[in-house]
Formats: C-alpha cells, structure tokens, sequence
C-alpha cells in the first residue's frame, strides 16, 4: 500500500502513541491506513502495541486527533501557498488567475451552495475538487472573510496538500475523487 495512504505513528515519551503525519520523527514508524474504522480497530484491538512489541499508552479518540492535526496540516498549506502567491480565493479570483493554466486543486467549501461547487467544477473538470473544510475554516486559514472559494497552483505545495487531504478524506467527512 502506498505510503500517501497511511498515517505513521512511533512511540513517544512515556511510551506513548504519538502521531507522525511528516514521518519525520524518530524511531521505528508503525503504519496504519488513513482510515477512521483501521485507526480504531487497532487502538481498541491494541495492535499499536503489538508491534511496538511493548506496551504503549494509545490517547483516547486517537482518530478524532488524527484528522484535527491533518485539518491543521492542510490549513497550513493553504496558508502558505497563499503568502507565496499560489492561491487563488473567491470564484472570480479563481477563474481570472487560472485562465491559462489550470489549477492543480479546486477548494469548495463543505457549507457553501452545491450550485456554486457545480459552477468551479465546470472550469476545470479533471482538476481534484476538495470539499473538505468550512468555510470558517477556509477563512481563517487564508485570512479573509467569507472564503468559498479556491484553487492551487500546481507545484510542491499542492502536492503536499492533495496527499494530507487525501490521508483526511478517509478519517473525516468530506469527499476528494
């Protein structure tokens, strides 16, 4: 399985779980599919300690810190590619700047109006569609009010966005094709 479909976790201070979403962490990394039901099923069938070979302390509602800490992740990002000038906000802004060549990422956001997602959609159809975060989310991450709205510019950052929004899609609601 590929590792852009896994969450790595190692052991921690005091033996306990932590996760390691850059899997950058010291340690032997043990990888479990980004996936809501797997997380649970192997903190509640304690497999996490397993293959520690070793007995671990597992938070509780590791799957809810999971997809909290890929929320942040992928909010970040966004965040960057805004101050690097690699995001559009706002469907005009949208369509303006990616007139030429398309967007690597479309942003909808989860409570915004089906019809308007429909409109993004028409633009660019082979382009990912993330419909993963709210609006408030959307815009404090970019700040600006009201954040609807977004595409990505191709390049490492969306790259990285697409593969942390990916590894969410199977822990929180949401829909990515």
């Amino acid at each position: 399985m590929e590792q852009r479909l896994l969450v790595r976790f190692v052991v921690g201070p005091e033996q306990m779980l932590v996760p390691d979403l850059a899997g950058k962490l010291p340690g032997r990394g043990m990888w479990v599919r980004a996936e809501r039901a797997a997380l649970e099923r192997a903190a509640a069938k304690r497999l996490f300690s397993k293959a520690a070979k070793q007995p671990l302390v597992v938070p509780p509602g590791l799957a809810d810190q999971v997809a909290a800490l890929l929320v942040r992740r992928c909010l970040e990002l966004l965040g960057l590619a805004r101050g690097a000038g690699l995001l559009a906000a706002g469907f005009d802004q949208v369509r303006e700047r990616f007139a030429r060549r398309a967007p690597r990422a479309l942003l909808a956001a989860l409570d915004g109006a089906a019809e308007s997602r429909g409109r993004l959609r028409r633009l660019w159809p082979d382009v990912p569609l993330v419909e993963n975060f709210t609006s408030e989310e959307l815009s404090l991450s970019l700040g600006r009010e009201n954040v609807v709205h977004a595409a990505l510019a191709p390049g490492g950052l969306a790259e990285r966005f697409l593969v942390d929004v990916g590894r969410l899609s199977g822990i929180r609601p949401g829909t990515m094709p």
